[in-house]
């Protein structure tokens, strides 16, 4: 039987949005408010969709408290409370829109699962825009 399950977890970081080849101008042009040099921040929620085939042993596709466990070492800890830029190696080759960090935490998570198990990532950085990766 091939089912998805889900955990849901929450995390709070400031970023700005810019290239740093770029003048102050430029950014602001093509980024807007999210170019503020003095960073903003945000309340993400993030959603983690794992699907496959439930283990006829256990009846679990995977302990949910082994999930909760990954979110919060990979995820949570990582980035709850830190500026994105400054803070988290990741982003100092990736700009940290939503896009990246969604992409960034689905490679922190996939790699603490077993291959047999998909995985989607669903970031919202406010309630109206969310991100999902991959895509399905």
């Amino acid at each position: 039987m091939r089912v998805s399950v889900y955990r849901k977890a929450h995390f709070n970081a400031a970023h700005r949005i810019y290239r740093s080849d770029w003048s102050d101008e430029k950014n602001a042009s093509v980024f807007g408010l999210c170019s503020n040099p003095y960073y903003h921040g945000h309340n993400y929620e993030l959603e983690v969709k794992v699907s496959g085939e439930v283990n006829p042993e256990t009846g679990y596709l995977i302990d949910l408290k082994e999930l909760k466990d990954i979110i919060k070492s990979e995820v949570e800890d990582r980035l709850d409370h830190k500026n994105l830029n400054e803070q988290v190696s990741a982003f100092q080759e990736l700009i940290p829109t939503a896009e990246h960090i969604a992409y960034v935490i689905y490679g922190w998570i996939r790699k603490k699962l077993p291959q047999d198990l998909d995985l989607q990532i669903r970031l919202y950085e406010t309630p109206r825009n969310f991100v999902e990766y991959p895509v399905a």
